[in-house]
């Protein structure tokens, strides 16, 4: 008798870990929103310097990451603001 293994598609790629995917988790549903499509769709393709400045940018409180992505503030920080846009792309072409 042989066994079958059936694998489950991921719902995420494989290059976006779970703890990842655990930070971009937060309070308000707009922002989980557009970090999930971002993880879905640009994360994988993005550069290492961007994948940085992601990084840094899960440690900002929610209402400020909420200014930034509706574009109520402009960071002063050119790689944010670049990063910023991205991620608003991410959600417009899908």
């Amino acid at each position: 008798m042989t066994e079958s293994v059936t694998q489950l598609e991921p719902s995420m790629p494989a290059q976006v870990d779970s703890a990842l995917r655990w930070r971009c988790r937060r309070g308000m549903l707009e922002l989980d929103i557009l970090f999930n499509q971002f993880l879905d769709s640009q994360y994988v393709a993005t550069s290492d310097a961007e994948k940085n400045t992601f990084d840094q940018l899960l440690d900002y409180p929610d209402q400020l990451l909420f200014d930034l992505l509706l574009g109520h503030q402009i960071s002063s920080d050119p790689h944010v603001s670049q990063l910023i846009q991205r991620i608003r792309q991410s959600v417009q072409n899908s």
